[in-house]
């Protein structure tokens, strides 16, 4: 049997011209057969009686056709009456063609039934699974074949793939003939690429640059390389979304008249790429005026809320934010003193002519609300509970818009999906309300690459493979592999952060690392560790990290090495504890513009062991904008120390510096070295300043291409002093501060952004080491 492309099928009710001859009435009595041997009907036309036969049907039974047609036994039918039931027969979808032919003494009654559905299938699908489709399709096996269900079918998939971002994908259905009057269904899908963002216009804007408000919008456009690695797809949801951002942003401004006043989409002619355009008004710039709160749910004074708010903030420039921290701030307040219903309404008064804005927080006894039960959807590999334990309403409690706001920030926070919200819907009564919290899978994968390269090691490669919400348990798990030369390191991590449902998290870290540093210090480590991990909040932006690790270290020094190095020959066990306090105001956590960030780590080996010693390490870091957040400006301070306990430290317990940590210098290229084999020691105490500007280029926007230029200062120093004396060594050991400046490039691919670095020092010693060229670059599948 062969397959084939049906074209449109038309249907025609044909009821044969000589049947008006007969009469204008026609008396008919009803019974209908099928096949040759079909049931007959004696008929009263004028004073004969006519036969009428019925023939064709296989499958269907005489007495159903009867009764779609509306015949029955007795009944006087006009010619109008059986064109009427002609139509009928044809609405069941059961016949390809239905006629009804006059013949000499009989009406005869002609069906031919529409084929019924063997099997179905799909073709050509990968993005979506064939029980994905099944559900979005109509037709099913055993129900008969129309040529009009199928196509609908064709275009209910075809919107489903247009909603996951493939504009230009196509479905053509195919059917392959049967014995006994079936068909095989085939779906022939071509789904086409995933249609990204070829640009992205604004209309309107003055103040802030298209890049400035390119920044805001999740929409990005497609990047440099997608035509060969993929691009970021257009969404039309995300549109509403962007919309509300470029609000908050003004408003946050001062521009408290903004409006979007339309977000447009293209598709371009070849389909490859939509065209945005956002058309918008931006007004003037509004300046805080009196400020002030009212009380009038009873039991709460007045003067304790007028205290939340800052008297200083009038005369500074409107900020739709901080009006909602304050109102935040108080309905915490109102929470506090017992009022769980309390709400708080600032209500605005803009003066247009002075363009100040007043505002009069209202505190006012709101409608009594429980939350009845909570619904999540949408999460087809994330369980409930992930979503739920990050929730802190449960059914039964008062209904807190506040706390709801929170949830749906610390899900979005997550990053396992591309869209949350959270609704309300009145329950089962006016005092009760449901959640429906409707959530939008994304990939929670990642790959990141690194390269780099050394004057004297070579190529550097580094792959890192994690998943950040294992099996959709929101568990974390990490694979690294490193190579640079003969150094390989393998590193594993699992990591479950609400341990039995608690903000508490738990986890487990693995690692092999077999790092040949002949090149710079003439051994060999060979490391092999394990150990848990525990971490809690201390406060809202504030952790802490416990953990334990044990190690074997076995050091395999060359005969060349220097005699500081020789003595630290052979393998030594370290059981140590150590944690991680971390204190986080940045902005933003991926790419601050503002804000700090506070780092203090421990190590205490000696429980166990052969180590003994304290480790101690701690950052901090800074980050201020200007002109429009367009220049980024950074300044990171970092200092470590070791002091160990009647031994003494070993090399491969020593700080190191140069590379990613001191740019314009190599690995290990700074610190005491032995200036007769070259071999760089390490040291005990080291301090680090960075400083770093990226700023744009005036390229093209849509390359994403910016500049930078970086300042790094630093200085590794401190040896032990039975090395300092060790035989046949000339070391130096001195503090003096080495620093390298040099330019970053910045490219936004579809990889992620890739950082190129060209540094040079600027203040050194003879005997270090120099780097000029640093590559990195992350992507996200």
């Amino acid at each position: 049997m062969g397959r084939v492309s049906f074209p449109p099928i038309r249907h025609a009710v044909r009821v044969g011209a000589l049947l008006l001859t007969f009469a204008a009435v026609l008396p008919v009595l009803g019974l209908i057969g099928s096949g040759p041997a079909s049931a007959q009907i004696l008929a009263q036309v004028g004073d004969r009686e006519q036969v009428v036969t019925v023939r064709g049907n296989r499958r269907i039974e005489i007495e159903t056709i009867l009764s779609y047609m509306d015949l029955r036994q007795g009944q006087t039918v006009t010619a109008e009456d059986l064109n009427r039931a002609v139509r009928r027969l044809f609405d069941t979808g059961l016949f390809r063609d239905v006629q009804i032919v006059p013949a000499p003494d009989q009406l005869i009654v002609e069906v031919s039934e529409n084929p019924s559905i063997n099997e179905i299938a799909f073709e050509g699908n990968d993005a979506l699974a064939d029980e994905d489709l099944e559900q979005i399709i109509n037709l099913r096996s055993r129900l008969p074949f129309t040529v009009s269900a199928a196509e609908a079918d064709a275009q209910a998939v075809i919107e489903v793939y247009r909603r996951t971002g493939r504009f230009g994908a196509e479905v053509e259905p195919v059917i392959i003939e049967r014995s006994d009057n079936r068909v095989d269904l085939v779906f022939e899908i071509n789904e086409g690429e995933l249609t990204g963002v070829s640009a992205i216009d604004f209309v309107g804007n003055q103040v802030f640059s298209d890049g400035s408000l390119r920044g805001v919008i999740e929409t990005t456009e497609s990047g440099l390389l997608s035509q060969f690695i993929g691009s970021d797809v257009y969404d039309p949801d995300r549109l509403e979304l962007d919309k509300e951002l470029l609000r908050n942003f003004y408003f946050s401004r001062g521009y408290a008249d903004f409006t979007v006043l339309s977000a447009t989409a293209e598709l371009a002619p070849d389909r490859e790429g939509f065209f945005i355009t956002f058309t918008v008004s931006e007004g003037e710039v509004y300046n805080f005026g009196e400020l002030d709160a009212i009380v009038t749910a009873k039991g709460l004074d007045q003067e304790e809320f007028q205290a939340l708010i800052p008297a200083d903030l009038s005369g500074d420039t409107y900020d739709a934010s901080a009006v909602e921290e304050i109102t935040n701030d108080l309905t915490d307040l109102a929470g506090q003193r017992g009022f769980a219903f309390v709400q708080v309404r600032p209500r605005p008064r803009k003066n247009t002519g002075d363009r100040v804005i007043d505002l009069t927080f209202e505190l006012a006894e709101g409608p009594r609300v429980f939350v009845e039960r909570i619904e999540i959807e949408g999460n087809t590999q994330t369980l409930d509970r992930v979503i739920r334990r990050n929730i802190e309403l449960v059914e039964g409690d008062p209904f807190d818009a506040r706390r709801i706001r929170e949830a749906r920030n610390r899900i979005r926070a997550l990053r396992y999906f591309s869209k949350v919200d959270i609704s309300s819907e009145q329950g089962s009564s006016d005092d009760r309300a449901v959640l429906k919290v409707k959530v939008e899978e994304q990939s929670t994968g990642a790959l990141s690459f690194g390269l780099g390269f050394s004057t004297s090691a070579g190529p550097i490669g580094n792959v890192a493979l994690s998943e950040r919400n294992f099996l959709g348990r929101g568990q974390i798990l990490n694979l690294q592999v490193t190579a640079a030369g003969d150094t390989q390191i393998y590193d594993f991590r699992f990591v479950e952060p609400a341990f039995l449902d608690r903000d508490l998290s738990v986890g487990f870290h693995a690692f092999f690392v077999d790092d040949d540093r002949t090149d710079e210090s003439d051994f060999e480590i060979v490391r092999l560790g394990f150990g848990p991990t525990v971490g809690f909040p201390l406060s809202e932006d504030t952790d802490l990290s416990l953990r334990y690790e044990f190690l074997r270290e076995d050091v395999k020094v060359n005969d060349t090495a220097s005699p500081a190095i020789i003595q630290d020959d052979g393998v030594r066990f370290t059981s140590r504890v150590g944690y991680t306090l971390t204190h986080d105001q940045r902005n933003d956590p991926i790419e601050p513009t503002s804000g700090y960030l506070l780092s203090l780590d421990q190590d205490f080996a000696g429980l166990g062991g052969d180590a003994r010693y304290i480790r101690t390490q701690g950052t901090a870091k800074t980050w201020t904008s200007l002109f429009s957040d367009q220049v980024v400006a950074s300044l990171e301070l970092e200092g470590g120390a070791i002091y160990g306990f009647s031994d003494d430290i070993r090399i491969n317990e020593r700080f190191f510096l140069g590379g990613a940590s001191l740019r314009g210098f190599e690995d290990s290229g700074v610190g005491p070295r032995d200036l007769l084999t070259d071999d760089a020691l390490g040291g005990n105490f080291r301090l680090i300043s960075r400083l770093e500007v990226s700023f744009p280029l005036g390229l093209p926007e849509e390359l994403g291409i910016f500049g930078g230029v970086f300042v790094d200062a630093g200085t590794l120093f401190d040896l032990d002093g039975i090395r300092q004396d060790a035989n046949g060594t000339d070391i130096d050991d001195s503090a003096s501060f080495r620093v390298g400046a040099g330019g970053l490039l910045f490219i936004a691919t579809p990889f992620g952004p890739l950082e190129l670095s060209f540094g040079t020092p600027i203040i050194r010693e003879d005997f270090d080491n120099s780097e000029f060229f640093r590559l990195s670059i992350g992507t996200r599948f």
